[in-house]
């Protein structure tokens, strides 16, 4: 318990978290993260306070099949219980996704300790971006841990965890590959709870803060209150 108290410390000491901190009424409390998909009530509820309070089930992203840059399979079971961000690109596109890449390297890099935090980079361009050409891409970044997955698949499979699953953009358009630039936040529970323009400063920064507010979500809910 100690060692999480301490991680929790350092997590809230970070300047730019104390944005998710507010005060209501003179008591402090998490800025809640929304939750991103469509929901529905459950036939299930919970009682708060004395009153019966149905619960919401929310959209969580379907499994899926990928090859990473060491030619190994990833699946969603890989990621059980696991923190992850997501993004798209393929080799050769335009110099944008450099800039998108090297902001998931800083990001791999701030959170290279953290076992919890997983990176996963899917190509839309499969017949070009074979493992072999995606791990020698990786390693131009010179990753700082090895939870940084690079990986390739079925475009069909693809194209549809991106729509169906994500609700961005994937697709191959005649010659042009139509593909999201965002990073996309999924929590321990395969919840979208965040999406972040993966070029710009201002919204890594806020990827970077609200990364935070999930680590602090589960350590709260695996922990005895510190009072």
């Amino acid at each position: 318990m100690g060692k999480k108290i301490a991680i929790l410390v350092l997590i809230l000491a970070v300047p730019g978290f104390l944005y998710y901190l507010l005060t209501v009424k003179g008591k402090n409390r998490y800025k809640p993260l929304a939750v991103f998909g469509p929901k529905h009530v459950a036939k299930t509820g919970h009682k708060y306070h004395g009153k019966y309070i149905p619960d919401t089930v929310y959209h969580t992203i379907p499994d899926f099949k990928l090859t990473n840059q060491e030619g190994k399979t990833v699946t969603l079971a890989d990621l059980k219980g696991k923190i992850f961000v997501i993004n798209f690109f393929y080799k050769n596109c335009p110099s944008v996704c450099q800039t998108i890449n090297k902001n998931m390297s800083w990001l791999v890099g701030t959170y290279y300790k953290n076992k919890m935090v997983y990176f996963l980079t899917i190509t839309v361009d499969p017949e070009h971006d074979t493992p072999e050409v995606l791990n020698k891409y990786l390693q131009t970044f010179k990753p700082e841990s090895n939870r940084w997955l690079m990986c390739s698949g079925d475009t069909s499979s693809v194209y549809s965890f991106a729509r169906n699953g994500l609700y961005v953009n994937a697709a191959k358009v005649g010659g042009d590959f139509v593909y999201s630039d965002s990073f996309i936040l999924i929590d321990q529970e395969h919840r979208i709870r965040g999406y972040y323009k993966a070029a710009v400063t201002p919204e890594v920064n806020r990827l970077n803060d609200e990364i935070k507010v999930l680590i602090a979500e589960e350590l709260r809910k695996i922990d005895k209150p510190l009072y």
